[in-house]
């Protein structure tokens, strides 16, 4: 991925470039506004400053007029004096538009007559009329030159540029670093793929960016990190695998050799001790083949109403001799019935799978006990044996795939029974944990959704 001078790539410097065009449009189009509407502001206040001078200066000709009685001899200082303060020229017309003799300025005679403003040879022309007890007795003209109007809107049009270029280089630099914000993660989580596909499956985005950006590297971590996991325990299972199987296989091949060099005779122990191996052998095989079908019972489960508690009645009843066997004092307390959707097959096996796994791990006189129940809407079977129970740091590993504890030379099996019945419980959109207080026996607990629209009994 090509790197821009400015630290971006590709998609950045297209962010950027989006950006910075916004800004420059936004600020000319302000600049614009502003400009139009200072030069509009500024005219229409010397209009009516212009105004205001004009009436002043026509009412201190009709207080000349009234003294003199008339236009002859009348004396215009005062009203030139309020001409000269608004910075225009004067001009006084009487009744027929003829310049006043007195009166101040100079220049052209007979402007615009009549009252009101009117622009000639670019200068700005106001009219006022001479009222004398409400009789319009003459005209007072005041011509404006523009120099001042035009310096004051330079001043303001120059504050306006400046700005107008401050703004324009502080949202260039606002989206340099919002760009550079959002392309970040982007350009992490691009090389921790990378490195993660060339086989560093440490390789991680390790960023915190904003809002979906933040949250899709903390996915891709995430997934990284799923991703590793499911690897080492495939590479852990696979070497379970081979220990499991290397056990009976290496007894039988030593057997069957020994047998095959005439090193011993056939004798119905020997051919026994070879048929255990075997049946060993045909265990380990039976229960990976029952732990591939349980992880893809997601997509095979038939789902019909199923009453929990008849589900471990019937396993208690299938598995009693078992139980017995191993000098375990069952009793049970089966609220029902209780409907879940399930699998019928695929529960049964997973109780079942609870219950063996019982039998193997308790000691004779131990009580084991099968509760179903419901709580929180949820149907509830428990499993609560008084036997030896689990470590706190071997629970979390209770229900992988061959896991069988620091007692697994002591316990016959595979270790696959209660990952079995993880997959089964998973599949029908249930929980499956384990608990061991002090190690005062276990409790295995399944929790399913009701069945929709029955209440629990």
């Amino acid at each position: 991925m090509s790197v821009s001078p400015f630290g971006l790539g590709a998609l950045g410097r297209r962010l950027l470039l989006a950006f910075v065009l916004v800004a420059v449009s936004s600020v000319l189009v302000l600049t614009v506004a502003a400009l139009i509407g200072v030069g509009r502001g500024f005219e229409v206040a010397a209009q009516v400053d212009h105004e205001q001078a004009a009436v002043g200066a026509a009412a201190a000709a009709g207080e000349a007029y009234t003294k003199a009685a008339g236009w002859d001899g009348v004396d215009l200082s005062r009203t030139s004096a309020v001409a000269e303060a608004a910075g225009a020229r004067l001009f006084v017309l009487d009744e027929s538009g003829s310049s006043v003799g007195g009166g101040a300025g100079g220049g052209p005679l007979g402007l615009g007559q009549g009252p009101g403003p009117g622009p000639i040879g670019g200068q700005g022309v106001v009219n006022a009329p001479v009222l004398v007890n409400g009789a319009s007795v003459g005209t007072v003209r005041l011509v404006f030159e523009p120099a001042a109007g035009t310096r004051a809107r330079d001043v303001a049009w120059s504050w306006i540029a400046v700005a107008a270029v401050v703004a324009l280089l502080v949202a260039i630099l606002a989206s340099w670093v919002v760009t550079r914000l959002l392309t970040r993660p982007i350009k992490a989580i691009t090389a921790a793929t990378r490195e993660f596909e060339a086989g560093d499956r440490q390789a991680r985005a390790g960023v915190h960016g904003p809002g979906e950006l933040g949250e899709l590297a903390r996915a891709f971590d995430s997934m990284a990190d799923t991703v590793a996991r499911s690897e080492r325990d495939r590479r852990n299972l696979t070497a379970d695998v081979a220990h499991e199987l290397r056990t009976p296989l290496a007894a039988l091949q030593a057997g069957l050799e020994e047998l095959r060099d005439g090193l011993v005779e056939p004798s119905p122990q020997g051919l026994a001790g070879l048929h255990d191996q075997s049946l060993r052998l045909g265990r380990v095989v039976s229960d990976l083949a029952e732990l591939a079908a349980a992880e893809a019972s997601g997509v095979s489960v038939q789902r019909t109403e199923v009453d929990l508690a008849q589900v471990a009645r019937d396993e208690l009843a299938a598995r009693d001799s078992q139980l017995r066997t191993a000098g375990l004092v069952v009793g049970s307390r089966l609220d029902g019935p209780l409907l879940v959707r399930a699998d019928s097959d695929r529960l049964h096996q997973a109780v079942g799978n609870l219950l063996a796994n019982a039998a193997r791990y308790c000691r004779p006189g131990d009580e084991v006990t099968v509760v179903v129940r419901t709580e929180d809407g949820q149907a509830v079977l428990d499993v609560v044996d008084s036997g030896p129970g689990i470590a706190a740091d071997e629970l979390p590993y209770v229900f992988d795939r061959l896991w069988r504890g620091r007692d697994a030379q002591q316990v016959a099996g595979s270790g696959i029974g209660l990952a079995v019945a993880r997959e089964i419980v998973m599949a029908h959109g249930g929980t499956i944990e384990a608990s061991s207080p002090e190690r005062l026996g276990t409790t295995i607990t399944i929790r399913l959704p009701l069945s929709t629209g029955l209440s629990p009994a």
